[in-house]
C-alpha cells in the first residue's frame, strides 16, 4: 500500500477546517501545554482533551493547534461533531477519512472503513472491525512523520464514530500519533473521555477580558465595558457577540443599556442548545429562577406553588445547567445560560413568572413592586406610585441606574401627562446627581416637556441647573432656573418634600461655586419659609458658606453627622456631610465613608458622588501631609471628569493638583494650572474656581519668594482685616495672607487679619485653625517674647497637619535667630527642615536651610554627591520618565493634566541637567537599569505614573523637545 508523502500544512484544500487559528488572548498557559503536547505527546502517541464551556474557546484553541501541528509537518485529520448530525450513523469518522483520501497519492483504506464510507458492498463491519481498520491507517501514515487526529465537540459525536475513536485514543501509545478532541463538562454523549489528560479550558481573566474588547471594540464606553465584562463572565464568545447587540449610542453609554443584553444567534445556539431539550415544567422553573435572580429556593418554592415543584430541577442539573445547594442556593453556571432561558420564552410567559414571583415577594416592597411593573401591560398608577417610593429608597443606597431604571418604568406606567412628565423629570434629575449620566439629562426633560407642555416643573428644573452646572459649567443660567422654581412653590413648604430639599442641596451648591453674596438672597428666602429645614442643609449653610461664623451648636450637629457616617449608605448624604466639614476640618472622620463611595463609583454606582468624594479624600491628604495619596486620588477623580465631561467637578481637582506643585517647587506647572481655570471660570463668572486659583499662585509666589505677589493673590480671596461672608477659603488662605502682609512690611495689615481671626474665634472651629492663628499671633506681632509659637506647636495633633506644622517652625526659627537665640533656632530650622524634605517641598526645605546656615549650623548632614538628576524638581524627575519610556509631550500632557507646552518646557530645563542632548539618551542618564513594565496608556505597574530613581550627570544643553 502506498503512503503519500507527509507534506507541510497537510489540510484539505479548503484549508484549516476549524477556522483562522490567529493570535488568542489571554491563553499563554494553555498554548503552552498544546505546545509540549505537539512536541512530545504526539510523538509518542498520547491524547488530550480540551474540557470547557460553550464559547470558552477551545474550538480557537484546537484550530491554533492544528495550524501549529501543520507548520511542524505534521499531517492533521480532523473531524467535528455536529449536534443535529448526531444520528448520521460513522458521521464523525466519514469526516476523518475524507482527510485521509484528500492526501496524494490515495491510501488503501480497506474493506471496513470503505464501507465505512458507503463506498464498499457486503454487511455493515463491527466497531472492532472499523477500529483496527483506523489504527492500521494512520499507524502507516505516521511513518512519514506525527500525525494529530483533531476533533471538535466529541459529545456531539454519532454513536457508531463516537466509539471507534473512544478506543482509538487509548491505543494510540508508540504510534507517533497524537489525537488532540474538545468537550463540554457535563455534556450527554457518547465518546467515552474517562482517564484521558484533561486540560481544563477556563474563562479569561479579568485583564483578558478587558484586553480582548479593547482591541476587538476600542470605542466602548468604560462603564459598558465593565457591565460586558460581567455579563460574559470570561467567556471569549460573550465578550465578542455582545457587543454586536448593541447600537451605537449604547455602545458609547449615552444611551443606558437594557436590564437584560441581547443574545447574538452564535450565542444562542451555544448557550439555548441545552435548554430547549428540558421538560417544560423545568423550563418554568428556570424561567422563575433566572427573573428572580436571588438563587432562593424558598421563593421558587411560593412562586412555582400549584403547578410544579423543585423535582422537576433535576433534569437541568443533570445537564449542568444549574447548581443547586440545599436549602437555599440556586445559581445558573453561566450569566448567559440565564439570558438564554429568558430569549426562549415568551412575553406572555414572562409576565406570568413575574406575577408569580410578586406574589413571592409580598413582603418586600422593592421586589413586588419591581415584578409588578415587567407583569403589566399597560398603564397602572398604582404600580407607578409603588415604583416611584421604591426608587427613593434605592437612591439613598447609591444605586443610581437601578433608581433611574425604576423611575422610567414608573413614568411608562403613568397614564396622565403631568404624573409623568414630573416623573421623567426627577429621573433626569437622579441620573445627573448619582449616575453621573450627564448626557441623558437633556433628552429626558425634552420628553417630560413634550409630555406635558407648560411651566417647568422643581423636579425638572433641579435637573437642568444640575446639567447646566455640572455639565456646562453655567452658574448664572443654572441659578436662575432653580431659584425661580423655588420660588414658584407654594408656602409653606411641605417638610417632606423631597423635591424641594434636593432643589435647595443643588441651589446651595450653584451659590458656593458662583462665590458672590448676591447669588444668596434667594436660597436664604427659601430657607426662611421653610417650616422645618432639614438639619444637613442648615448645616451646610454655615459651614460651607460662612464657616468663620459657625456656632458652638452647628458644629456639634456636623460631628454628630460625621459620627453617623460610620453607617451611612447613602453617597449623597456621605458627600454633603463631608462637603459640610472640608472648611473646618472634618474631613478626618469622613474618609472611610468617602472610600465606600468611591469602590461604588468603580463599581460604577454612582460616578457623580465618588467624584466628589476623591476630590474631599485630596483636599484631606492635602492638609495632613499624605501629597502622594492626593495624586492618586486627584487623576483618579480628573479622569473620571474628562470621561463623563464633569468640567466644573474637576477644578476642586485641579486646584489640589496646582497647590502640590506649588509647595514641590514646580512653578511652570502652577501657572499652566491656575491659567487654565482663570479662563474658564472668568466667562462664567464662577467666582470660587478663581479663588482656587489665586490661592495656588499664592503659594507658588510665597515658595518663590515673591511675597508682593503672594500678598496681591492672598489678598484677592480676602481683603486684609477681613473674613467675609461668602468666603469660606479665606480660612484656609489664612496664614499665606498674614505671612505675605508681614514679609512686605504690611505689619499693620497682618496684625488686623489676626484681629479678625480673634473675633470670628477661629481657633474653636478645630485644632489646626488653632495651632494657625496662634502661629500667625506671634508671627505678625514681631515680638521676641510672644507666645504665639510656642502655643501653637503645643496644639494637641499639630503633628497631623505637617505642612502647617513646618512652617510654624520655620517662622518660630527664624525669630529666634534675628534675636541671638541660634540654638534655640537651630532646632526649630532642623525640625522645618526635615519635615519640608519629607513631603518634597523643595523651595520651603531651602529656606530652611538657608536659615540654618545662618545660624552657623550645617543644613545637611554629610552625603555623597548628589547626582545631577537630584537637582529635577519630583515633576521633572516625573516628566523625564515618562519621556525616557517612550511617551509623547502631548501623552505625558494628558497623564500629567498638563498642557504639553508646559512639558516643553520642563523638558528644555531637564536636558542641561543631565547633560543629555536627545531623548534616546534620557533612559541612561536616569540611571534605568532594566525596563519597567507599563500598560498600554504609558502608566507603571497597577496603572501609576512610571517614576526613575534620580542619577545621572549634568552638562551639554537640550534638543529641539517636540516630536
Amino acid at each position: 500500500m502506498l503512503v503519500p508523502p507527509v507534506m507541510e500544512g497537510a489540510f484539505p484544500a479548503a484549508g484549516n477546517p476549524f477556522g483562522s487559528g490567529g493570535p488568542l488572548v489571554g491563553r499563554d498557559a494553555e498554548l503552552d501545554r498544546i505546545d509540549a503536547f505537539l512536541s512530545g505527546s504526539v510523538r509518542s502517541g498520547r491524547p488530550l482533551l480540551l474540557l470547557g464551556d460553550a464559547g470558552v474557546g477551545k474550538t480557537a484553541l484546537l484550530a491554533t493547534a492544528a495550524d501549529r501541528a501543520a507548520a511542524r509537518g505534521m499531517r492533521v485529520l480532523a473531524a467535528t461533531g455536529v449536534e443535529y448530525r448526531a444520528g448520521l450513523s460513522y458521521g464523525g469518522l466519514v469526516q476523518l477519512l475524507g482527510a485521509v483520501a484528500a492526501g496524494q497519492p490515495p491510501v488503501v483504506l480497506g474493506s471496513a472503513l470503505t464501507a465505512v464510507r458507503g463506498c464498499g458492498a457486503g454487511p455493515a463491519p463491527h466497531h472492532d472491525a472499523v477500529t483496527e481498520g483506523l489504527l492500521a491507517v494512520v499507524r502507516r501514515l505516521s511513518d512519514g512523520g506525527p500525525v494529530l487526529l483533531a476533533v471538535d465537540d466529541v459529545q456531539w459525536l454519532d454513536p457508531a464514530s463516537a466509539e471507534v475513536l473512544g478506543q482509538v485514543a487509548r491505543r494510540l501509545d508508540g504510534a507517533g500519533v497524537g489525537m488532540l478532541c474538545t468537550a463540554r463538562p457535563g455534556a450527554e454523549g457518547y465518546f467515552d473521555h474517562g482517564g484521558l489528560p484533561v486540560l481544563d479550558v477556563a474563562p479569561l481573566s479579568a485583564a483578558a477580558s478587558e484586553r480582548l474588547l479593547v482591541q476587538r471594540f476600542p470605542a466602548l464606553a468604560l462603564r459598558v465595558r465593565r457591565r460586558l465584562m460581567a455579563e460574559a463572565e470570561g467567556n471569549p464568545l460573550a465578550l465578542l457577540e455582545l457587543p454586536v447587540t448593541l447600537s451605537g449610542p449604547q455602545r458609547a453609554a449615552s444611551e443606558s443599556l437594557p436590564e437584560r443584553l441581547p443574545l447574538s444567534r452564535r450565542l444562542q445556539s451555544a448557550f439555548a442548545s441545552r435548554v430547549t431539550g428540558l421538560p417544560s415544567a423545568t423550563r418554568h422553573l428556570l424561567l422563575l429562577a433566572a427573573l428572580d435572580g436571588t438563587g432562593d429556593l424558598r421563593v421558587l418554592r411560593r412562586a412555582a406553588a400549584g403547578r410544579c415543584s423543585l423535582k422537576h430541577l433535576g433534569s437541568a442539573e443533570r445537564a449542568q445547567l444549574i447548581h443547586v445547594v440545599e436549602p437555599t442556593g440556586l445559581r445558573f453556571r453561566h450569566p448567559l445560560t440565564r439570558s438564554a432561558v429568558v430569549e426562549l420564552s415568551t412575553s406572555d410567559q414572562r409576565r406570568g413568572a413575574h406575577r408569580a414571583l410578586a406574589r413571592a415577594w409580598a413582603d418586600v416592597p422593592e421586589r413586588t413592586a419591581w415584578h409588578l411593573a415587567q407583569a403589566s401591560d399597560g398603564p397602572d398608577e398604582q404600580v407607578a406610585g409603588l415604583l416611584e417610593r421604591v426608587a427613593a429608597g434605592i437612591g439613598h443606597r447609591g444605586d443610581g441606574p437601578a433608581a433611574v431604571a425604576a423611575l422610567l418604568r414608573a413614568a411608562d406606567l403613568t397614564p396622565r401627562g403631568p404624573e409623568r412628565a414630573r416623573r421623567l423629570a426627577r429621573a433626569a434629575y437622579t441620573g445627573a446627581s448619582l449616575t453621573g449620566d450627564l448626557r441623558a439629562v437633556p433628552r429626558l426633560l425634552d420628553d417630560a416637556r413634550r409630555t406635558a407642555p407648560g411651566p417647568a416643573s422643581l423636579a425638572a428644573a433641579v435637573a437642568g441647573s444640575a446639567y447646566l452646572l455640572g455639565g456646562v459649567g453655567d452658574v448664572d443660567t443654572a441659578h436662575r432656573l432653580l431659584s425661580g422654581a423655588v420660588s414658584l412653590r407654594p408656602e409653606p413648604y411641605d417638610p417632606q418634600d423631597a423635591t424641594l430639599t434636593e432643589a435647595l442641596h443643588t441651589l446651595l451648591m450653584v451659590c458656593f461655586f458662583g462665590g458672590r453674596p448676591e447669588l444668596w438672597d434667594p436660597f436664604d428666602a427659601a430657607v426662611a419659609g421653610h417650616p422645618a429645614l432639614p438639619e444637613l442643609l442648615a448645616t451646610t449653610r454655615s459651614t460651607l458658606a460662612d464657616p468663620a461664623r459657625a456656632t458652638a451648636a452647628t458644629l456639634g450637629r456636623l460631628d454628630g453627622a460625621v459620627a453617623g457616617l460610620a453607617h451611612e449608605s447613602d453617597p449623597l448624604r456621605i458627600v454633603r456631610v463631608a462637603t459640610a466639614g472640608a472648611y473646618v476640618d472634618r474631613l478626618g472622620g469622613c474618609t472611610e465613608a468617602l472610600q465606600r463611595v468611591v469602590a461604588g463609583g468603580r463599581r460604577g454606582e454612582h460616578l457623580a458622588p465618588a467624584i466628589d468624594a476623591l476630590f474631599l479624600l485630596g483636599n484631606h491628604a492635602w492638609l495632613t501631609g499624605q501629597w502622594p495619596e492626593l495624586r492618586e486620588s486627584v487623576r483618579e477623580g480628573l479622569e473620571l471628569c474628562e470621561q463623563y465631561h464633569y468640567p466644573l467637578l474637576a477644578w476642586p481637582g485641579t486646584y489640589l493638583l496646582a497647590c502640590a506643585a506649588a509647595v514641590r517647587g514646580d512653578h511652570t506647572a502652577v501657572r499652566d494650572l491656575t491659567d487654565r481655570m482663570e479662563r474658564w471660570a472668568g466667562p462664567r463668572r464662577a467666582e470660587t474656581v478663581r479663588v482656587y486659583g489665586a490661592h495656588a499662585r499664592a503659594l507658588s509666589a510665597l515658595g518663590r519668594r515673591d511675597f508682593e505677589e503672594a500678598y496681591r493673590q492672598a489678598a484677592f480671596i480676602a481683603p486684609p482685616g477681613t473674613l467675609p461672608e461668602f468666603a469660606p477659603h479665606a480660612l484656609w488662605a489664612f496664614m499665606d495672607l498674614v505671612e505675605a502682609a508681614v514679609r512686605t512690611g504690611r505689619r499693620e495689615q497682618a496684625r488686623e487679619h489676626v484681629a479678625a481671626g480673634r473675633a470670628a474665634d477661629l481657633g474653636a472651629l478645630s485644632p489646626r485653625l488653632r495651632m494657625v492663628l496662634h502661629a500667625c499671633s506671634a508671627l505678625a506681632a514681631g515680638d521676641e517674647g510672644h507666645p504665639g509659637f510656642q502655643e501653637a506647636l503645643a496644639v494637641e495633633g499639630a503633628t497631623r497637619w505637617p505642612f502647617d506644622l513646618a512652617r510654624v517652625h520655620l517662622y518660630y526659627g527664624e525669630r529666634l535667630r534675628r534675636y541671638r537665640a541660634p540654638a534655640q533656632a537651630g532646632e526649630q530650622l532642623r525640625a522645618a527642615v526635615e519635615v519640608f524634605r519629607r513631603l518634597g517641598a523643595d523651595p520651603w526645605s531651602d529656606r530652611a536651610e538657608q536659615e540654618l546656615r545662618a545660624c552657623g549650623s550645617p543644613a545637611r548632614e554629610p552625603a555623597a554627591p548628589r547626582p545631577a538628576s537630584a537637582a529635577l524638581t519630583p515633576q521633572e524627575r516625573e516628566i523625564a520618565g515618562l519621556a525616557a519610556a517612550g511617551l509623547s509631550n502631548k501623552q505625558i500632557a494628558e497623564r500629567l493634566f498638563l498642557s504639553p507646552r508646559t512639558v516643553s518646557t520642563h523638558l528644555y530645563h531637564v536636558f542641561p541637567k543631565l547633560g543629555v542632548s536627545s531623548r534616546a539618551a534620557l533612559r541612561d542618564a536616569l540611571g534605568r537599569t532594566e525596563p519597567r513594565h507599563t500598560s498600554d496608556d504609558g502608566s507603571g505597574e497597577n496603572g501609576r505614573v512610571p517614576t526613575v530613581p534620580a542619577t545621572g550627570h549634568a552638562s551639554g544643553s537640550g534638543e529641539a523637545l517636540e516630536e
